[in-house]
């Protein structure tokens, strides 16, 4: 693919997201899987990269100089070595996080790259089985499929085999719509990822409530509409009840503070 070097915004069409808290809950994602394979001036560089793709969400063309003078100058003059941030572009596109496209200048010398931030795969939901009719008659090819069909059942896990990490209320919850022990998994996991983004990961209670509360809300909208994505979506629905749970209790202990003043985003805290 040979790009032409310009502003951000004319790459906007390799975004793979709707808005910057979209492209921001998928980065989590990633780095909740992935955060432990990289060193912690790797994590620095891919932070403050990902801060470059706000404008566009989730797509980057800032020149290597360019991030390492902000990190330079936010580090008080402790940045990271170039050779550090090459290290975690390799790393970051070898696992998916992100891909990287060279651009070129009008006179066909190598430009920046262009760095386009991946949506973090989900699962999808279950789709419904059609019941076989009975037939008196046997059929091997259908014997076989379901002979097939038995060997796939028994690789997948069912809900009874879900972890005890997992509280039993939200597993009974979610094993409805996602039978999967994984599944269910994956939900929980996005819920505690949630929790501690949130500060309320010693609110076992509470976070709970609002984990069980914000499924419901995705079930709703799956029933109403396709949803490409669901654990992505059931992510966005729990961190926005959770901030706004946060600004009540600011309200309540007397801020009156304007909320764009007081929220600020998971990135720019790490």
């Amino acid at each position: 693919m040979n790009l032409k070097s310009g502003s951000v915004d004319q790459f906007d069409k390799f975004s793979q997201f709707k808005n910057l808290q979209e492209f921001n809950a998928h980065l989590e994602m990633w780095l909740a899987v992935n955060k432990d394979k990289f060193s912690k001036g790797e994590l620095i560089g891919l932070k403050r990269l990902a801060r470059f793709a706000a404008k566009v969400p989730g797509v980057s063309n800032a020149k290597i100089g360019t991030v390492l003078k902000a990190i330079h100058e936010e580090y008080s003059g402790n940045g990271i070595s170039r050779s550090t941030f090459k290290r975690m572009i390799v790393k970051a596109a070898e696992l998916g996080i992100f891909t990287v496209y060279e651009t070129e200048r009008k006179n066909g010398s190598q430009s920046s790259n262009l760095y386009i931030f991946n949506c973090f795969p989900n699962s999808e939901p279950p789709k419904e089985k059609k019941m076989d009719h009975p037939n008196k008659t046997i059929n091997l090819s259908k014997t076989s499929k379901s002979q097939e069909n038995t060997k796939r059942s028994k690789t997948a896990l069912d809900h009874t085999f879900t972890s005890d990490r997992v509280p039993k209320p939200f597993a009974d919850a979610v094993k409805y719509f996602f039978p999967e022990a994984r599944q269910i998994e994956e939900f929980w996991r996005m819920t505690a990822i949630a929790g501690y983004k949130n500060n309320r990961e010693q609110d076992k209670t509470g976070l709970l409530d609002i984990a069980i509360h914000s499924f419901k809300q995705l079930i709703r909208k799956m029933k109403a509409s396709t949803v490409a994505k669901p654990i992505a979506y059931f992510y966005g629905i729990l961190n926005k009840k959770l901030e706004e749970l946060y600004f009540e209790e600011l309200f309540e202990m007397g801020f009156t503070a304007d909320q764009d003043d007081l929220c600020i985003n998971f990135f720019y805290k790490k």
